[in-house]
């Protein structure tokens, strides 16, 4: 995992020209193949393209107040959502306020795993006619710099298992230097196929977002459309998905290592299909063994907060507890467990052990059949959902004289590092909002502008949809001439932004912290609107 600070602002900026396109049908398979996709205790599957079931949790085998437990967990480690199906209904689907269900969060590195998807997908309907097939084949028509026997040694399960061998910085607890410098070129493919070689591919594991980049440029190739448009005929619209964002290369190349954004129960669904043995409704959608290899991943990951995480096909892996998993910076995960025939997806705005949180879910399950109602716990478990999906108003302070005079003020400031271009406040009023304009990192690019309503009673108002998520603001006054604001983009995994705003006649001076946890400090000038 990448430290929270150095990568947040690249990250973010990094999830923008969010599209969606064309659709599809899926292929058709044989109906004995749906024996495969027996649930635990040999059930005939639930499929929720339509919608999930929804059930309590003893009646599934869990312990309700255990579950409590977990959501209460949750509020320490800045989660966005709780989900947890078993037997192929939701148990529990908690969101934590602000956010809410209807939102789509960005699942950030978990696309690599929908990437990896596809790539089964296409081999399955005999567009890729093995994951062995050398890389540099799908790429004869590009004048490649650095060719050598390692890199035309590269295969698909290479890209798929990072063990490429190509020269790459971006450890999993630290900066990612060349996803930086991929992200900052003109064409991405061109960047990671140009990339030296630094070990014999197979060899070790490396983490590279460049891999997946490449995987979705070769998915392009051997589909003829994007890694989105085929997602949308093969993958989205079988299993009920309608509501996505996935950002584009300069290339208009889906991006194979981030992204993507679904909803929740979206997430779900793609973990129940590998629950389900790579099958829906009767039809198999992933190869079988694709999925038992995600599952068995077996390449040490050399992690050192968690030791026993292997890899495979863009999954991690705990073999000690049974549990696979596709994983997004500041844990945007979508959890499998074989043995216990359970998905669990979290979305958060922080990092967590996951160890404790498969624990938290296998420790809640009691019995593969019903248990018998619980009162008690099902009162627990709907007060702490309670908790953290009400927002609870704070002490925001006495609006001072100064509220009225800097109401419709535009306040602009010369380049500075939170980005901050134009600031305008209305607090007075039935309808207080703000408007803010940031400057493009590409300096050759508009400013982007984001406005709503602002919040004064120290609950989050909901503002703009922006292409990272939704805009949401509070503020309250700590003195006559202080004015701390609140800024969230909802979705889009990162913690809030806190501003503190000082006024002075005609002057704000604006602090806050750059996403590099650096203080900054920067004075702007004011005219009123007319």
């Amino acid at each position: 995992m990448k430290s929270p600070r150095v990568s947040g602002l690249r990250m973010v900026l990094a999830m923008v020209m969010l599209t969606a396109s064309i659709c599809g049908a899926a292929a058709q398979e044989k109906p004995q193949e749906n024996s495969q996709a027996k649930s635990q205790g040999g059930a005939e599957p639930v499929w929720p393209t339509r919608d999930w079931q929804t059930s309590s949790p003893e009646e599934q085998g869990l312990d309700s107040a255990d579950l409590a437990k977990l959501v209460a967990y949750g509020t320490g480690r800045s989660f966005d959502s709780l989900l947890i199906a078993r037997h192929g209904k939701i148990v529990l689907d908690t969101y934590y306020a602000p956010y809410s269900a209807e939102i789509p969060h960005i699942i950030n590195s978990s696309t690599k795993a929908v990437i990896g998807t596809l790539a089964a997908m296409a081999m399955k309907d005999g567009l890729l006619d093995s994951t062995d097939h050398p890389m540099l084949d799908f790429f004869a028509d590009r004048s490649l710099a650095n060719v050598d026997d390692r890199r035309k040694a590269i295969t698909v399960q290479h890209l798929l298992d990072m063990t490429s061998g190509i020269d790459w910085r971006e450890p999993t607890d630290g900066r990612p230097v060349t996803f930086f410098e991929m992200e900052r070129s003109r064409d991405w493919t061109r960047f990671v196929l140009d990339r030296p070689m630094s070990n014999t591919p197979g060899d070790i594991f490396n983490y590279n977002s460049g891999n997946p980049q490449l995987l979705s440029a070769i998915l392009t190739k051997l589909t003829g459309m994007s890694a989105e448009d085929y997602a949308k005929a093969k993958l989205f619209g079988p299993l009920g998905i309608t509501n996505w964002k996935w950002r584009k290369d300069p290339q208009g190349i889906s991006t194979g290592g981030n992204g993507l954004a679904l909803l929740p129960r979206d997430m779900a669904k793609i973990g129940y299909l590998y629950l389900r043995n790579g099958q829906w409704e009767g039809k198999t959608l992933v190869p079988p063994a694709f999925v038992e290899r995600s599952s068995r991943a077996t390449i040490n990951m050399n992690l050192k907060f968690e030791p026993a995480f292997r890899y495979s096909n863009y999954f991690w892996a705990l073999p000690n507890r049974n549990v696979y998993m596709a994983v997004g910076y500041h844990c945007q995960v979508i959890m499998v467990f074989p043995a216990l025939d359970i998905v669990a997806v979290t979305t958060t705005r922080d990092f967590y052990p996951f160890g404790v949180v498969t624990d938290y879910i296998a420790g809640a399950v009691k019995s593969d059949t019903a248990l018998p109602p619980s009162p008690e716990g099902a009162t627990l478990l709907a007060s702490a959902v309670r908790e953290v999906s009400t927002e609870k108003p704070g002490d925001v302070g006495v609006a001072p004289e100064t509220a009225a005079a800097i109401s419709g003020k535009v306040y602009t400031f010369p380049g500075n590092g939170l980005g901050l271009k134009s600031l305008s406040l209305t607090l007075t009023g039935s309808q207080p909002r703000i408007d803010v304009e940031f400057f493009d990192r590409d300096p050759t690019a508009p400013s982007r502008k984001v406005g709503g309503p602002i919040g004064l009673d120290g609950r989050y108002q909901k503002g703009d949809t922006t292409p990272a998520g939704v805009s949401a603001a509070k503020g309250s006054w700590s003195n006559d001439h202080t004015f701390v604001l609140n800024r969230m983009i909802l979705g889009a995994g990162f913690s809030e932004q806190k501003y503190t705003l000082s006024f002075d006649d005609e002057k704000l001076n604006v602090r806050g912290l750059d996403w590099n946890g650096r203080e900054v400090s920067v004075d702007g000038g004011s005219w009123r609107k007319s």
